[in-house]
């Protein structure tokens, strides 16, 4: 799923709110964050986001049979990577849903008329989303501030950690008690990253809005994935060794085991070289010489994402420094979009196949 979109809504909005970009870790206390600056207008992102006839039609689905008994509590992680319950009442009607895995989770489920607004979008959405989201109003300010979410009176809001700190929306509680159910991207929040978060927050969002079989589906087509990927390379005696990397200045953010990246490189039966570093340096991965080196890069709506990508790519394949290595020697230096791989949500099936195809770029993947 590789595509954008957005539609505007004009609302009174008090103050532009800081924001957020997804980068190395995102919202957390190691991430960094973006801002509005550069940043195209609501109404090109709404433009860029038009979706084809065709592409209309494909996303016209049934509900499935496993029916959602109301009221539901759920156990998500707020701001302090602790877990906190939330019930609902019935499925939520005026969803705020902010930022890309969140407002694109929501789509793929086919909510969009759950959604009173969204936010935030680094990029289009996926081709087959774009019908679903030209039906929602898409907020000017990338991140909405407490105003602007207080006047569209929502019953959920959905999104990332970020969104509720003293800057933004505020704690989580302070909306729970003013009736309005908050769910967090569970990566965004908790300390240790994996695949089986990404799948539990598109499973509670099935539960939730009561659509539950289209969610076990996108969910288990990522499984799938995986075990097809095993089965293939089930008798491949050397596993290729990994590093997946992001350059950051003068080092490299290293996505080792507590992260969706390597937990995906594990689980397709890689070996993650420096799997307890959060960071290396030139010398840390001329010492390992993976077999595999996977470059991580983000285009942001207005940026040619194939520059982007070439530029980051560059920064290994152009260095003396690292010209001796396998991976570059081999050509198995390869590009993966951090959105494919941090809060990653209905794009986790992009970076489960854009990772087996890098570990093992000689097998057919079977996908829908």
């Amino acid at each position: 799923m590789k595509n954008r979109l957005v539609k505007k809504l004009t609302v009174c909005a008090l103050t532009a709110a800081l924001v957020t970009g997804l980068v190395a870790c995102g919202a957390k206390e190691d991430g960094n964050n973006s801002g509005d600056a550069g940043r195209i207008s609501s109404e090109d992102v709404v433009e860029d986001n038009k979706a084809s006839d065709d592409d209309a039609a494909a996303n016209e689905e049934d509900a499935g049979t496993t029916r959602t008994e109301y009221p539901l509590t759920i156990t998500s992680y707020g701001p302090d990577g602790e877990e906190y319950t939330s019930t609902y009442e019935k499925a939520p009607e005026k969803v705020v849903a902010v930022y890309q895995g969140c407002v694109e989770t929501l789509l793929a489920l086919g909510l969009e008329d759950h959604i009173v607004a969204t936010a935030g979008l680094d990029n289009a959405v996926p081709d087959d989303l774009k019908a679903a989201f030209s039906k929602t109003d898409y907020l000017d300010e990338f991140t909405p501030s407490k105003e602007t979410v207080t006047m569209l009176e929502p019953d959920m809001i959905f999104s990332w950690v970020s969104l509720f700190d003293a800057d933004t929306l505020g704690a989580p509680e302070e909306w729970e008690e003013k009736g309005t159910n908050v769910y967090i991207n569970t990566n965004t929040a908790v300390k240790e990253d994996s695949l089986e978060n990404e799948y539990a927050d598109i499973l509670n969002m099935g539960k939730i809005f009561d659509v539950q079989d289209r969610a076990e589906e996108i969910v288990n087509n990522m499984k799938d994935t995986i075990a097809d990927v095993k089965e293939k390379t089930a008798e491949q005696e050397n596993k290729p060794t990994v590093m997946v990397v992001e350059s950051m200045n003068d080092s490299f953010t290293n996505y080792g085991a507590s992260s969706v990246a390597g937990d995906m490189v594990t689980q397709l039966g890689g070996i993650l070289a420096n799997e307890d570093a959060s960071s290396v340096g030139k010398e840390d991965i001329v010492a390992a010489d993976p077999d595999v080196i996977f470059v991580v890069y983000m285009p942001y709506t207005g940026d040619d994402p194939e520059t982007v990508k070439q530029e980051k790519l560059d920064v290994i394949l152009k260095d003396d420094a690292f010209a001796s290595l396998s991976a570059v020697k081999n050509d198995r230096v390869v590009p993966i979009m951090l959105s494919e791989m941090y809060a990653s949500a209905t794009r986790t099936q992009d970076g489960i196949e854009t990772i087996a195809q890098g570990l093992y770029p000689d097998i057919e993947l079977e996908t829908e």
